[in-house]
């Protein structure tokens, strides 16, 4: 399969240059660690970056006409906001168990929402495109969403040119394969580790097989993690294949714990999904290779109430 490569990278670097947020890479003084903060991105997750670079990709005829996507919340901000900022329409299908928090963050930025089953969100997007002719922005099997999502990793190779360990978290894959392809080219010696929930374990299950493994949907429904509940594609996998040198998988306490730690230490608001990377780091730093450790922060968006009870 031909992947993405590092000039797809760069090219989406410069198209979301001054529209994602260049985040700083934060060393902490209580571990030796290096925090990426994708939670400081305009909409509070790393998603703005591959979709604002898919849409930015497209024809002006095609983007005009305007956008669908489907997402639990974080990819459905990113292609609102970036749609936004195009002045296009965008339609988001959102599932029917989504915090509230991020479908009222969807809403506010001007984008039409339809919440469906979550099992009916990638064939109710795919009608609506049909209908309405709207183009279709994937939230990871998409080479531009891919590369906008690895301009993350593009960064940390710049800030830490001696990195010897960077840790993402794993769902659909997009921003794994993307940071991966970056750390890959631009850092050869680091290694590149995913993190998924336990509960939400399928790609470390299909890693050690060689080959996509699919877990229900009510499986994976079961994580806290709401944001790491998809599952890769065939793109992504073949990706995660290349540039993945191990998968670590955590447990709810491991994640809910990060989420506090982040907090308290680092003076970071993370989601659960956004604080999975971090899990690994806190809770399996013996299993990680020796080297300078970078964990991304992918996400903070979470409601108060939720957070409250993380913190409690």
């Amino acid at each position: 399969m031909n992947l993405v490569s590092i000039e797809e990278i760069r090219d989406a670097a410069s198209r979301v240059k001054g529209v994602a947020v260049r985040t700083p890479l934060l060393e902490q003084g209580w571990a030796p660690l290096w925090l990426k903060p994708e939670s400081l991105q305009p909409i509070g997750a790393f998603k703005v970056r591959g979709a604002y670079n898919a849409i930015a990709a497209l024809t002006e005829d095609r983007r005009a006409r305007g956008v669908v996507a489907f997402s639990s919340g974080n990819h459905a901000q990113a292609v609102a906001y970036s749609a936004k900022r195009f002045g296009i329409p965008a339609v988001i299908l959102i599932p029917d168990v989504a915090p509230r928090a991020k479908v009222e963050a969807t809403k506010a930025l001007g984008a039409e929402v339809i919440e469906v089953p979550i099992d009916a969100q990638e064939s109710s997007a795919l009608a609506v495109a049909e209908e309405r002719g709207l183009t279709m922005i994937p939230p990871f099997d998409h080479r531009d969403v891919i590369a906008g999502q690895g301009t993350v990793g593009l960064e940390i190779a710049e800030d830490l040119p001696d990195a010897g360990v960077v840790l993402v978290p794993l769902s659909g894959g997009g921003l794994a394969s993307g940071v991966g392809t970056a750390i890959k080219e631009l850092l050869p010696d680091a290694k590149v580790i995913g993190v998924e929930p336990e509960l939400a374990g399928d790609t470390a299950e299909g890693l050690r097989a060689g080959r996509r493994i699919e877990w229900p949907m009510e499986l994976r429904a079961r994580t806290s993690a709401d944001g790491l509940r998809a599952q890769p594609s065939d793109l992504t996998f073949a990706h995660l294949q290349a540039v993945l040198d191990d998968v670590i998988t955590v447990s709810e306490e491991e994640i809910r714990e990060a989420v506090r730690t982040l907090a308290h230490r680092a003076r970071l608001v993370a989601e659960p999904s956004g604080a999975t990377a971090t899990a690994a780091f806190l809770s399996h730093r013996d299993a990680l290779p020796p080297g300078k450790v970078v964990s991304v922060v992918s996400g903070g968006n979470l409601d108060p109430a939720t957070l409250a009870g993380l913190l409690a």
